[in-house]
C-alpha cells in the first residue's frame, strides 16, 4: 500500500502515457508498479520521468525531497503477473490496437485480485470490447487520461454495460486522489466525449488539407488564432503521435461505419512513411533531434 493508504496501482505499458500516469500517481503518494515487456522501454520511461520531475524542481514547482519520494514509489518490471497480482487498480496503457489489449486483459483475469479494478486507458475503445467474462465485467471500466498525463487535468471515467456503481465510485475517487478531475461517461460509446468532439473538428482540418484548401501551417494558424486552441490540429497530432491518431481514426471508422471518421489519405501516408510526429523528429512538421540542438 502507499504511504497515504491509497490503492496500489499497476500500469501496463511504459510508453509516454503509461509512464506519466504512473509518475502522476506516485506524486500523490501511491505505490506504483510500471510493467512493460521491454527493459529498454522501462529504462526510457524512467529517464523521461526523471527529466520531467527535475524540470519541476528547477522551476521551483516541486520540492527535491518530494521528487525523491515520488521517484522511489515507482517500481518497474517486465513480469505482468508480478505487477498485477498485488494491485488494487490495474490500468492498461498499451498501444491502441484491439488485439494487443484483449490479450493483456485475458492474462489480467488470471493474475489480478478478484476485487481489483481492471481499467483501460484507451482513447476510443470501450471496456466491453477488450474483456472476457473471466475478467468479471462488473469491476472493469475505462480510465481515459489525456496526453501528457503529468500536465492534463481531465480523466474520462467510462462505465461499461456491466460496470458496477461501486467500481465507478472507486475509480472516480482514485482519479481525484491523484490530483485529476474525473468526468463520468455514463454510456459506453466509441471515442467517449472529448475525442468524439475533437475527431470531428480535426477530421475537417485533415479534409481541408486533402482537398488542397489550405496548408498545414495556415490551417493550424487559423485554428489557433481564430478558435483560440493552444495547438492547431496538426501540431496537436505531432505531439500525440500520428500513429496514435491514425489508429484512433481507423477504429472509429470501423466501429461506426461513418465515412466522416475515415483516416485522411495524407495522414495514412505519414504513418506508412514512419513520420509519426515529435517522437520520430518528423511529422507534419520537422523537429531537430536533441543531438542537433
Amino acid at each position: 500500500m502507499s504511504q497515504r493508504g491509497g490503492p496500489r496501482l499497476a500500469v501496463v505499458g511504459a510508453g509516454s502515457m503509461g509512464a506519466q500516469i504512473a509518475q502522476q500517481a506516485a506524486l500523490f503518494g501511491l505505490s506504483v508498479a510500471l510493467q512493460d515487456i521491454s527493459e529498454d522501454q522501462l529504462e526510457r520511461a524512467r529517464r523521461s520521468n526523471r527529466q520531467l520531475l527535475e524540470r519541476r524542481v528547477a522551476k521551483g514547482r516541486l520540492d527535491p525531497a518530494a521528487m525523491a519520494a515520488a521517484w522511489e514509489r515507482v517500481s518497474t518490471t517486465t513480469d505482468l503477473a508480478q505487477a498485477a497480482s498485488g494491485a488494487d487498480i490495474v490500468l492498461e496503457a498499451v498501444t491502441e490496437k484491439l488485439g494487443a489489449k484483449r490479450e493483456i486483459f485475458g492474462r489480467l483475469a488470471a493474475f489480478s485480485k478478484p476485487e481489483a479494478i481492471l481499467a483501460s486507458n484507451s482513447s476510443t475503445m470501450g471496456i466491453s470490447q477488450l474483456i472476457s467474462p473471466a475478467c468479471r465485467p462488473e469491476r472493469c471500466c475505462n480510465l481515459h487520461f489525456f496526453y501528457p498525463p503529468l500536465v492534463m487535468d481531465l480523466v474520462e471515467v467510462v462505465k461499461g454495460p456491466q460496470t458496477s456503481d461501486e467500481t465507478i465510485q472507486r475509480a472516480t475517487r482514485f482519479v481525484r486522489d491523484i490530483g485529476r478531475t474525473p468526468v463520468l461517461v455514463r454510456r459506453e460509446i466509441a471515442g467517449f466525449v472529448v475525442n468524439r468532439i475533437l475527431h470531428m473538428a480535426t477530421q475537417e482540418a485533415y479534409r481541408l488539407l486533402d482537398l488542397g484548401v489550405a496548408s498545414v501551417e495556415d490551417i493550424d494558424t487559423a485554428v489557433e488564432m481564430g478558435l483560440r486552441w493552444p495547438l492547431g490540429p496538426f501540431r496537436l497530432g505531432d505531439l500525440t503521435g500520428l500513429d496514435v491518431t491514425y489508429c484512433a481514426r481507423q477504429h472509429m471508422y470501423e466501429t461506426t461505419g461513418d465515412p466522416r471518421y475515415k483516416p485522411s489519405e495524407q495522414l495514412a501516408a505519414k504513418v506508412a512513411a514512419g513520420e509519426l510526429g515529435r517522437k520520430t523528429n518528423q511529422g507534419w512538421y520537422s523537429y531537430p533531434s536533441k543531438v542537433k540542438r
